[in-house]
């Protein structure tokens, strides 16, 4: 089934074990990971002629890439394979599925499909995760991984990363998230690689913050060592030196306190502690900005910081601005931003493209920045260059005058590959899977301290020939820290894979944990809102065997009979939604909406003490709704529990009224305007804002009926084919 392409040695013994066990691949970026997929493909379809492979990846330009080199390796015809992205309908994700042998997935909306059963995954043999890292958390991946390995008849599973990161806890967590058996990981070094790695220079530029710079930095510091002090003093922080306490140990520290907090500790030092660690963050952040990038991005900052204050209630923000140690930092930034002063890097860097593209004008050149505006500053100075030709590359959410959609990426990284422009300045978007062919020189504006990011970064060059790696660094700056924690990460991180290898057993897998009820016969049928999919109840009712149908509800998050809906909180929502006065909203919409409404209280954490509400407001609300409304209160520890609660009240539900409810039957009118509204409303493509504006223009739910498609369209939102929808609806025969 393969053609045109010779596999490595290397790819062929990684092969060997992957055949025979879920395996991960560690190998550096270029290496040919999609190869070893591609091959591991063929086997598998082989040996298993009637059934399907799967491969998902975090984005549709990698998913597409690993589909092109099917294209051009594999003996299968195009109809046989299909991309499946959130571009595509859930109806027509269904229908490519029955008919694709390789499928091609971003992960999100898979998971969606598993959940709503439109994908079955009993006949796949294969499942290729790409950039396995992510696979940790609440991440698509585990899921999908989960389901696999339970529904699939012949399950294999093939992991690829060029780094899983350097902590043992992460990489032992990918391992069990992907039910790993063994990991071949190779390195720049071992020697069935090194024929095939191509050299690569790595040079560090280090420049001298100027002495404007320092006065700025020293403010800032000042300000963050009184705040340490005060912690030390409380006996919240051991160490009160600035210099020995990292950003990822404060936001490790705020969590910890939060934690303190939602057990119902009421310390009024903790609640200090933490409106202090907001201050120490932020400012934090801007001694990072000044130090790393420059004064353009920090004056920014600081000018989002003052827009704040003059508007939020937030005591971190009100006590950094009253700061006199700030407001100097702030007064000299203003300063420095008038005169245009520029951070040293960027000078540095505007050199280097200079020599660079003088030396070689068809060089291909990439700069990453991890700051959306600081990397625009950069390509606006970059193009004053003779001869540089820069652009911007970053992700799809809007900011400012940035933002690309996946298709304008594509278009980009064309332009890029065939020379239309030689400089491509990215931020992290950049990192990870990306198909460049070539580029000369890859450039850090910053050391990053993160050994999965720097590997990536470095990977953008010497795949077909010599790389080059130029590192800016700020001397006595976090730059400094960070080149060195990023570089013992990843030692780190080769130490604990081939530890994990030798010791990777059975022992790494917890028990299998078994659901808090399992049912037997029918399974039950529930509607659930899809923005509840975080909560992790879905994917419990998923696993438990319940037939899940994720609609927008619009008076429940859970319906799970004509008659009965469920409205789910966590504690703290929930107290939060009487502060803010949606509770009471929602409850009345419940009541109006079903015969039998339950409100759940999801959580173990103390429901008087989450927020700096009286006792007094919370029974109160409690009251309203058991006795005002009459809706029980039903509260669970978690979200298992949830679930088993959910299919509990569902199976005795549809005991009495049916399985076969529709979601459209949920409603319970109580007027005739509600009902009118209802019957209009279950028109195709009539939502209820439609629905009224259907009834105030026709005046009766017979002059809706009546109407004519050109008529209908004189409704606002109603156009040809909604028009020609309801039209069929109403006036076509009815056929059994």
């Amino acid at each position: 089934m393969i053609k045109n392409f010779e596999p490595r040695l290397y790819q062929q013994t990684i092969l060997a074990t992957a055949a025979e066990k879920n395996t991960l691949v560690v190998l550096p970026t270029g290496m040919g990971k999609t190869n070893i997929f591609l091959m591991l493909a063929a086997q598998r379809l082989k040996q298993y002629p009637n059934s399907k492979v799967l491969f998902i990846g975090p984005t549709k330009p990698l998913i597409e890439q690993y589909m092109n080199v099917f294209r051009q390796h594999f003996e299968i015809s195009e109809e046989d394979m299909a991309v499946f992205t959130g571009m595509v309908s859930p109806e027509k994700r269904e229908e490519m599925w029955k008919k694709a042998r390789i499928a091609f997935s971003t992960p999100q909306g898979l998971e969606n499909d598993i959940i709503s059963g439109r994908i079955n995954l009993e006949e796949t043999c294969l499942l290729g995760v790409d950039e396995a890292h992510r696979a940790v958390g609440d991440y698509a991946y585990v899921f999908v991984a989960k389901q696999f390995m339970k529904l699939s008849r012949f399950p294999r599973i093939i992991a690829l990363t060029a780094s899983p990161g350097s902590d043992m806890q992460k990489i032992e967590e990918v391992c069990r998230n992907l039910f790993i058996e063994d990991i071949e990981v190779r390195t720049d070094e071992d020697p069935d690689v090194k024929p095939y790695i191509q050299e690569m220079q790595v040079d560090w530029v280090k420049v001298e913050l100027p002495r404007v710079f320092n006065d700025i930095q020293r403010f800032l510091v000042l300000f963050l060592k009184e705040r340490f002090e005060k912690l030390k003093k409380w006996g919240i922080l051991r160490r009160a030196d600035l210099k020995y306490v990292a950003k990822s140990d404060l936001l490790q520290l705020q969590a910890e306190l939060r934690g303190r907090i939602a057990s119902g500790e009421k310390d009024f030092v903790v609640w200090n502690a933490i409106s202090l660690l907001a201050e120490i963050m932020k400012v934090y952040h801007a001694l990072e900005l000044l130090e790393t990038q420059g004064i353009s991005a920090l004056n920014k900052y600081l000018g989002k910081l003052k827009a704040e204050a003059r508007t939020t209630k937030t005591k971190a923000i009100k006590s950094i601005m009253a700061d006199s140690n700030f407001k100097s930092a702030m007064i000299k930034t203003g300063i420095l931003h008038e005169e245009k002063v520029e951070h040293p890097k960027l000078i540095e860097l505007q050199n280097i493209i200079d020599s660079e593209v003088k030396a070689n004008t068809n060089v291909k050149i990439m700069i990453f920045n991890q700051y959306r505006d600081n990397a625009l500053e950069i390509t606006e100075k970059l193009n004053t260059i003779k001869d540089v030709k820069a652009k911007i590359f970053v992700g799809q959410q809007k900011k400012g005058e940035t933002g690309l959609s996946q298709k304008e990426q594509k278009q980009m990284l064309d332009d890029f590959r065939n020379g239309l422009f030689n400089v491509l300045v990215a931020t992290s978007i950049g990192e990870e899977g990306l198909d460049i062919p070539r580029v000369d020189l890859v450039v850090f504006y910053e050391p990053i301290p993160s050994a999965i990011r720097s590997i990536q970064r470095r990977g953008r060059t010497g795949r077909q020939e010599k790389g080059r790696v130029i590192i800016l660094m700020a001397k006595s700056t976090r730059d400094e820290a960070y080149r060195w924690v990023a570089h013992h990460k990843e030692k780190k991180m080769h130490r604990n894979l081939l530890s994990l290898r030798k010791k990777l057993n059975l022992s790494l897998y917890k028990k299998k944990e078994m659901p808090i009820i399992k049912f037997n016969g029918d399974k039950v049928k529930i509607f659930a809102d899809y923005r509840e999919k975080g909560s992790g109840v879905i994917k419990e009712l998923a696993e438990n065997g319940t037939i899940l149908n994720l609609e927008k509800l619009e008076y429940a998050d859970y319906i799970v009979s004509s008659r009965c809906g469920v409205e789910v909180k966590a504690v703290e929502d929930f107290v939060d939604s009487i502060i803010d006065g949606r509770l009471l909203q929602q409850i009345k919409n419940l009541k109006n909406n079903f015969e039998r409404p339950v409100i759940v209280i999801e959580g173990t954490q103390d429901i008087y003490g989450v927020r700096n509400v009286h006792h007094n407001a919370i029974l109160g609300m409690m009251a309203t709704i058991a006795v005002g409304y009459g809706i029980p209160i039903i509260q669970t520890k978690n979200f298992k529990e949830t679930s088993a609660l959910l299919q509990m009240i569902a199976r005795r539900e549809q005991e009495e009224t049916g399985r076969d409810f529709s979601l459209h039957a949920d409603r319970k009118p109580a007027t005739l305007k509600e009902q009118q509204e209802y019957v209009v409303s279950s028109l195709p493509g009539v939502e209820s804002t439609i629905a009224k504006n259907l009834l105030k223009h026709f005046k009766s739910v017979k002059n809706i009926v009546n109407a004519s498609e050109k008529e209908l369209q004189e409704v606002e939102k109603i156009g040809a084919v909604k028009a020609k929808q309801i039209k069929d609806v109403v006036e076509g025969e009815y056929k059994e």
